[in-house]
């Protein structure tokens, strides 16, 4: 009878930690895996809606703005500089700032209203940086 209670309580064991281990890859599931495809998804729509003229920062840090866009790369114009233009992988982009005109959703009419004329005068900073050119 000994015999017959020892192997009832192995096959319930074996039971238990597989349920165990179903239930510990369903943990890593949820926790790991599905959170990171769902950046990653987040990610390529991102670059996928990229836009000439739309404002990048790349993931070392820097600034700019996109001037041309290819299936695999991007032009990107960093500074005030004209020259300073860099082709790179567009999986290097970490963020997007729609390219915008300032006023929302107003309608053209609104826009044209409330377009003001440029300042003539500079900021000191502005004045500092011509001077040392």
């Amino acid at each position: 009878m000994n015999l017959i209670l020892a192997s009832s309580s192995t096959a319930g064991s074996t039971g238990v930690l597989l349920i165990w281990i179903v239930a510990m890859i369903a943990l890593m599931y949820f926790l790991m895996i599905r959170p990171q495809k769902k950046e990653q998804n987040r990610v390529n729509a991102m670059l996928n809606d990229l836009e000439k003229g739309d404002s990048v920062v790349t993931t070392s840090g820097f600034y700019g703005v996109v001037l041309d866009i290819t299936d695999e790369d991007v032009i990107v114009e960093f500074g005030n500089n004209k020259n300073c233009r860099i082709p790179m992988k567009k999986t290097a982009i970490a963020e997007v700032e729609k390219a915008s005109d300032g006023y929302g959703d107003a309608p053209a009419e609104k826009k044209a209203e409330n377009a003001k004329p440029a300042d003539k005068k500079k900021a000191p900073a502005e004045d500092k940086f011509e001077k040392k050119k």
